[in-house]
C-alpha cells in the first residue's frame, strides 16, 4: 500500500491492471513486482506472514468477483418478515423452511433485475446491496426493487393462504451511504458491506413497526430519488442504538 508518494508510481502495466480489476484494488494498492517508482514513496507491506500469503492466494484463485476492500457509496436494503415467529410456530419444520425458501426465491427474482444482490439472509430477514457492480442510480434501483418486493409478497399471499391458511407481511428499509465493501469468509468468500450505513439501514427497517408503515427510506435516499417517487408520511424520530433524530420517508410508489 502506497501511504505517501503515489505520484511517483507510473500507471499500472497490463498484468497489474488485470489483477487490480479482478480484486478491486484502490489506486494506492500496487504490486511491488510490477511497479517501478520514480521518486520517494512511503509504503506499508500488506503480506506479513504465511497466513497472509495463503489468504491472498485464496483471493487470486477464485473465479467469482472479489474485493480486498474499498470504500463506496451504495444503497442498502433490509427486509424483514412481520410476525414470522407466530407463522412458524404453527407449522412443521419442513413447511417453515420451505416457506422461507419460497419467499427468498421470489425476492431474489425481484432484486436481481434491478442490479441488486442479496448479501445475506438472517433468519427471516435479508440484506441486499445496490451499486456494488453498477454504480448508476443505486438508490433509485433499491427503492424500485423494494416496491416490487412488496408487490411480490402480495402475489405470494394466496399461495400461503392456500397451503397454510395464513400469510405474512414484510417491512423494508433503505439507506444510501458510504460503506466498506470487501470479500470475507474462510475458504469460501463472499462480498459484504460493513459500516454505520449498514447499521442505519437495519434500524430504518425496524422503525416500520413503530411507524405503522411497510417501506421507509432515509433522507439521503429520499434526496437521491425525490423526482421519481411518491411519499406518504414523514417522520423525525430516534432510532434504536443511534444518537439524535433521523428524517424518514414512507415510500408508497413511483411517480
Amino acid at each position: 500500500m502506497i501511504v505517501d508518494g503515489l505520484e511517483h508510481c507510473p500507471q499500472r502495466n497490463a498484468q497489474e491492471e488485470q489483477l487490480a480489476n479482478r480484486l478491486r484494488f484502490g489506486p494506492q494498492i500496487r504490486l511491488a513486482c510490477q511497479t517501478c517508482i520514480t521518486g520517494d514513496v512511503t509504503v506499508r507491506r500488506l503480506i506479513l506472514d504465511a497466513e497472509d500469503l495463503e489468504i491472498t492466494r485464496q483471493f487470486i484463485s477464485v473465479t467469482i468477483p472479489v474485493s480486498v476492500g474499498e470504500e463506496k457509496k451504495i444503497a442498502i436494503l433490509f427486509a424483514d418478515i412481520r410476525g414470522f415467529t407466530r407463522f412458524a410456530e404453527r407449522l412443521p419444520a419442513y413447511d417453515v423452511i420451505y416457506a422461507l425458501n419460497r419467499y427468498f426465491y421470489d425476492m431474489s427474482r425481484v432484486i436481481s433485475p434491478h442490479g441488486g444482490c442479496i448479501d445475506s439472509c438472517m433468519g427471516d430477514g435479508l440484506m441486499a446491496l445496490f451499486g456494488v457492480e453498477d454504480g448508476s442510480e443505486p438508490a433509485l434501483r433499491a427503492v424500485t426493487a423494494g416496491l416490487d418486493m412488496l408487490e411480490a409478497v402480495g402475489k405470494l399471499k394466496p399461495y400461503l393462504q392456500n397451503a397454510y391458511q395464513m400469510s405474512f407481511e414484510i417491512g423494508i428499509g433503505v439507506h444510501f451511504g458510504e460503506v466498506v465493501l470487501g470479500s470475507v469468509g474462510g475458504e469460501t468468500k463472499r462480498m459484504t458491506a460493513i459500516g454505520d450505513a449498514v447499521n442505519l439501514a437495519s434500524r430504518i427497517e425496524a422503525a416500520n413497526k413503530e411507524c405503522g408503515t411497510r417501506f421507509l427510506a432515509s433522507e439521503s435516499t429520499y434526496l437521491a430519488v425525490q423526482p421519481f417517487v411518491r411519499v406518504g408520511q414523514q417522520f423525525h424520530k430516534s432510532l434504536k442504538g443511534k444518537r439524535g433524530k433521523y428524517r424518514l420517508y414512507e415510500i408508497i410508489g413511483l411517480q
